[in-house]
């Protein structure tokens, strides 16, 4: 079982999270065979091969992994196993997770995901593959909260209720995001950009994994207020790597989409820092390109341009960079027993920070 920070933490951070994230694999299969739906009929089963496979794909598994690491801050956790209990919330959010992906990809007309073909792609042409998956994203979220509560710890429903609050608050950011596509670029500051990213992933996939974690092992408010900073920072500096990604991304290192924002006429922070700093003709260009209803591939590589000449990319690199410093400032704050946590909690920043296009 998965020893957090044993002996010397700093050394074994990266070796807990690649131990534990072997050991979530097996969890999260075992969440995904489901005795009581085998014999409902053979369509089902197939679909639901289908979704173990893509539920089951590599991937960063970010969210469970921060959820150990607040557990183990919380707790005390340190050079002791991660119990099954709360393997099996850790699971249960990267299957809610997993939900939230299969719906965010139908609404973005997403082609790829995680290196493959996105659910509705596999499942089927057209709207009658968006219709399953969206169906099966309707069961991964029943079978997330199932998990999470039924891992028997004794803040399990606390910290659920915690996480479905949190969701709530994404869909607002989703909502957000794809509200924002149809209004002028004039219309859309910098301020509103950063409100999504809050909203639809720091809040969602950062802030909440560590709270929720940190309740499972029994936190101070000291603790919550402290990783819901940490949280907050990381979480802002992975969205804006993720918005330079949905722009100038290469597919096949991406793992999704690389030009898919520019597709879906997404106002991200760097479109919109890029717009701030350019003079008229550079606006009017830029505005003429995320309003065209038929976007090409050659408009893409022209985007790219005139971002880049506007300094767009450069403006999210440096509020990437101020987050993570101050992500690394709050944790260098936490008490000195909880070293081998925030050891982890620092390889898997030091992780994030490498992820580029």
């Amino acid at each position: 079982m998965t020893v957090i920070g044993a002996m010397n933490p700093v050394l074994s951070a990266e070796a807990a999270l690649a131990a534990f994230q072997v050991e979530l694999e097996t969890t999260l299969s075992a969440l995904l065979e489901l005795e009581d739906e085998q014999a409902i009929d053979p369509r089902w089963s197939r679909a639901i091969v289908e979704l173990r496979a893509y539920a089951l794909r590599p991937a960063k598994r970010v969210r469970p992994t921060l959820l150990v690491a607040g557990w183990a801050l919380a707790s005390g956790g340190l050079g002791q196993a991660v119990p099954q209990g709360v393997r099996e919330f850790a699971a249960g959010l990267e299957l809610l997770h997993t939900f939230m992906l299969v719906h965010d990809d139908v609404a973005d007309r997403a082609a790829t995901r995680r290196g493959g073909p996105t659910l509705h792609r596999v499942l089927s042409p057209g709207k009658l593959g968006d219709d399953l998956a969206v169906v099966l994203g309707d069961h991964l979220y029943a079978r997330a909260i199932e998990a999470m509560l039924g891992s028997d710890l004794p803040a399990s429903a606390k910290a659920t209720k915690y996480m479905m609050a949190i969701c709530r608050h994404t869909a607002a950011g989703q909502y957000l995001d794809i509200d924002l596509s149809r209004a002028p670029l004039e219309e859309v500051n910098l301020f509103q950009t950063l409100k999504v990213a809050h909203l639809k992933t720091a809040k969602y996939g950062f802030v909440a994994p560590l709270v929720a974690g940190a309740m499972l092992g029994g936190a101070s408010a000291e603790l919550i207020d402290a990783l819901d900073k940490v949280g907050r920072q990381v979480g802002m500096a992975f969205q804006l790597r993720d918005d330079l990604i949905g722009l100038f991304g290469d597919d096949k290192v991406a793992g999704k989409d690389g030009g898919g924002d520019f597709m879906e006429a997404k106002r991200t922070f760097p479109v919109i820092a890029a717009w701030t700093r350019a003079d008229d003709a550079g606006r009017a260009q830029l505005e003429a390109l995320w309003h065209s209803p038929h976007k090409t591939p050659e408009q893409l590589l022209q985007a790219r341009a005139l971002v880049r000449a506007h300094g767009g990319d450069a403006a999210t690199e440096r509020v990437i960079s101020r987050m993570t410093r101050g992500a690394r400032r709050t944790l260098a704050l936490l008490p000195t027993q909880v070293t081998g946590a925030r050891a982890v909690l620092d390889a898997l920043m030091a992780k994030l920070q490498k992820r580029a296009a």
